[in-house]
Protein backbone atom coordinates (compact mmCIF):
# COMPACT_ATOMS: atom_id res chain seq x y z
CA UNK A 1 0.00 0.00 0.00
CA UNK A 2 1.58 3.54 -1.09
CA UNK A 3 2.14 5.98 1.94
CA UNK A 4 -1.07 8.48 2.11
CA UNK A 5 -2.94 6.15 -0.02
CA UNK A 6 -6.13 7.60 1.20
CA UNK A 7 -5.61 10.35 -0.99
CA UNK A 8 -6.76 8.09 -4.01
CA UNK A 9 -10.75 7.68 -2.39
CA UNK A 10 -13.31 9.17 -4.38
CA UNK A 11 -15.09 9.01 -0.78
CA UNK A 12 -12.12 11.00 1.18
CA UNK A 13 -11.86 13.10 -1.54
CA UNK A 14 -15.83 13.73 -1.44
CA UNK A 15 -16.04 14.08 2.31
CA UNK A 16 -12.93 16.82 1.81
CA UNK A 17 -15.29 18.85 -0.61
CA UNK A 18 -17.99 18.34 2.41
CA UNK A 19 -15.49 20.10 5.18
CA UNK A 20 -15.57 23.10 2.93
CA UNK A 21 -19.14 23.50 2.61
CA UNK A 22 -19.56 23.20 6.06
CA UNK A 23 -16.88 25.88 6.43
CA UNK A 24 -18.41 28.10 3.82
CA UNK A 25 -21.90 27.44 5.31
CA UNK A 26 -20.93 27.88 8.94
CA UNK A 27 -19.53 31.76 8.26
CA UNK A 28 -23.06 32.87 8.16
CA UNK A 29 -23.88 31.51 11.49
CA UNK A 30 -24.21 33.98 14.32
CA UNK A 31 -21.29 34.95 16.52
CA UNK A 32 -22.58 32.99 19.67
CA UNK A 33 -22.63 29.45 18.23
CA UNK A 34 -19.19 30.18 17.28
CA UNK A 35 -17.69 28.38 20.41
CA UNK A 36 -20.97 25.85 20.59
CA UNK A 37 -22.44 24.13 17.28
CA UNK A 38 -20.28 25.32 14.69
CA UNK A 39 -16.72 23.73 16.57
CA UNK A 40 -18.90 20.64 16.93
CA UNK A 41 -19.75 20.59 13.25
CA UNK A 42 -16.17 21.56 12.51
CA UNK A 43 -14.81 18.83 14.37
CA UNK A 44 -17.49 16.38 12.98
CA UNK A 45 -16.79 16.91 9.59
CA UNK A 46 -13.27 16.86 10.07
CA UNK A 47 -13.45 13.79 11.90
CA UNK A 48 -14.98 12.04 9.06
CA UNK A 49 -11.89 12.74 6.83
CA UNK A 50 -9.43 11.77 9.20
CA UNK A 51 -10.62 8.35 10.45
CA UNK A 52 -11.09 7.72 6.54
CA UNK A 53 -6.97 8.56 6.45
CA UNK A 54 -6.46 6.75 9.53
CA UNK A 55 -8.32 3.77 8.24
CA UNK A 56 -5.79 3.35 5.41
CA UNK A 57 -2.90 3.52 7.85
CA UNK A 58 -4.01 0.74 9.47
CA UNK A 59 -2.12 -2.71 9.25
CA UNK A 60 -5.50 -5.02 9.33
CA UNK A 61 -8.86 -4.70 8.14
CA UNK A 62 -10.71 -4.99 11.50
CA UNK A 63 -8.37 -1.73 12.24
CA UNK A 64 -9.42 0.11 9.09
CA UNK A 65 -12.89 -1.12 9.40
CA UNK A 66 -13.18 0.42 13.39
CA UNK A 67 -11.70 4.01 11.67
CA UNK A 68 -14.41 3.65 9.11
CA UNK A 69 -17.27 3.03 11.78
CA UNK A 70 -16.05 5.88 13.41
CA UNK A 71 -16.23 8.07 10.05
CA UNK A 72 -19.63 6.64 9.79
CA UNK A 73 -20.65 8.06 13.41
CA UNK A 74 -19.42 11.30 12.67
CA UNK A 75 -21.11 11.53 9.32
CA UNK A 76 -24.17 11.05 11.24
CA UNK A 77 -23.20 13.85 13.92
CA UNK A 78 -22.43 16.25 11.26
CA UNK A 79 -25.98 15.19 10.01
CA UNK A 80 -27.83 15.88 13.03
CA UNK A 81 -26.35 18.87 13.87
CA UNK A 82 -27.18 20.15 10.25
CA UNK A 83 -30.91 19.54 10.68
CA UNK A 84 -30.76 21.20 14.30
CA UNK A 85 -28.85 24.07 12.76
CA UNK A 86 -31.83 24.21 9.82
CA UNK A 87 -34.50 23.71 13.06
CA UNK A 88 -32.53 26.96 14.58
CA UNK A 89 -33.16 29.13 11.26
CA UNK A 90 -29.08 29.13 10.57
CA UNK A 91 -29.78 27.86 7.11
CA UNK A 92 -32.66 26.99 4.96
CA UNK A 93 -34.21 23.79 3.94
CA UNK A 94 -32.93 23.52 0.06
CA UNK A 95 -29.07 23.82 1.75
CA UNK A 96 -29.84 21.09 4.15
CA UNK A 97 -31.07 19.40 1.28
CA UNK A 98 -28.26 19.44 -0.89
CA UNK A 99 -25.99 18.56 2.61
CA UNK A 100 -28.08 15.62 3.16
CA UNK A 101 -27.47 14.39 -0.70
CA UNK A 102 -23.85 14.57 -0.30
CA UNK A 103 -23.98 12.97 3.43
CA UNK A 104 -25.72 10.42 2.04
CA UNK A 105 -23.66 9.80 -1.03
CA UNK A 106 -20.38 9.88 1.60
CA UNK A 107 -22.30 7.25 3.73
CA UNK A 108 -23.09 4.81 0.68
CA UNK A 109 -19.11 4.95 -0.12
CA UNK A 110 -18.26 4.39 3.41
CA UNK A 111 -20.14 1.55 3.94
CA UNK A 112 -19.17 0.06 0.28
CA UNK A 113 -15.77 0.37 2.00
CA UNK A 114 -16.82 -1.70 5.04
CA UNK A 115 -18.84 -4.24 3.00
CA UNK A 116 -15.52 -4.78 0.94
CA UNK A 117 -13.45 -5.20 4.30
CA UNK A 118 -16.20 -7.26 5.85
CA UNK A 119 -15.97 -9.79 2.72
CA UNK A 120 -12.15 -9.60 2.34
CA UNK A 121 -12.27 -10.59 6.07
CA UNK A 122 -14.71 -13.38 5.63
CA UNK A 123 -12.34 -15.50 2.89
Amino acid sequence: MALFSFEKLEVWQKSRELVRGIYVLLQSFPVHEQYTLCSQMRRSAISITSNLAEGCGRSSDKDRARFYDIAMGSLFELFAQLQLSCDFGYESDEQLATLRAECEVIGKMISGLKNALKKRMDR
